[in-house]
């Protein structure tokens, strides 16, 4: 016969220690009394455990015909010299690669990832689809490339960044 509280959840388990903001403590609460079920929760909610959430890779239309590639977390991905992923929410990241880079070497540094190394098994998903996409978009005629701008934050005054309103570190 056990001893002591049931366990919380089914699976394995490990005590941990963690130091979090107490705004993030507030939050946890209206989730679940029991921070570890919060967090848990929240977890699960962001990357479902049964791997039904987001795509791995999704084209997201931002403005009326045109789209954007958004992939889901990748380290491989972080290996490609002068490709950027910029989060944009948790475990979602918009890929962009410096001026004057060929689009064609992004999708060549992706098929050189999947010969060369062997990936984690959702890894492995997120570099097939978008090689996949890519070269489909490519083939297709459909594939260009804008710019973004980006700032230089560390460049900034403290007194430009007091009157910046409604920036946020992303």
């Amino acid at each position: 016969m056990n001893k002591g509280r049931p366990p919380k959840f089914k699976e394995p388990r490990r005590p941990i220690t963690v130091t979090l903001p107490e705004s993030t403590l507030t939050r946890l609460l209206a989730i679940d009394a029991d921070r570890a079920r919060a967090i848990v929760k929240a977890t699960n909610a962001v990357m479902p455990a049964d791997g039904k959430g987001r795509k791995p890779v999704e084209l997201v239309e931002v403005i009326p015909g045109l789209g954007i590639i958004i992939v889901g977390p990748c380290r491989h991905l972080q290996k490609i010299k002068g490709l950027r992923l910029i989060e944009l929410t948790p475990t979602r990241f918009l890929l962009t690669i410096p001026t004057g880079t060929a689009v064609e070497s992004l999708e060549l540094a992706v098929v050189d990832l999947l010969q060369n190394v062997k990936p984690e098994k959702g890894e492995t998903r997120v570099l097939e689809e978008l090689r996949d996409l890519m070269r489909h978009v490519r083939l297709a005629g459909k594939l260009s490339r804008a710019e973004l701008l980006f700032v230089d934050m560390n460049s900034l005054t403290v007194a430009s960044r007091r009157r910046r309103v409604g920036v946020k570190n992303v």
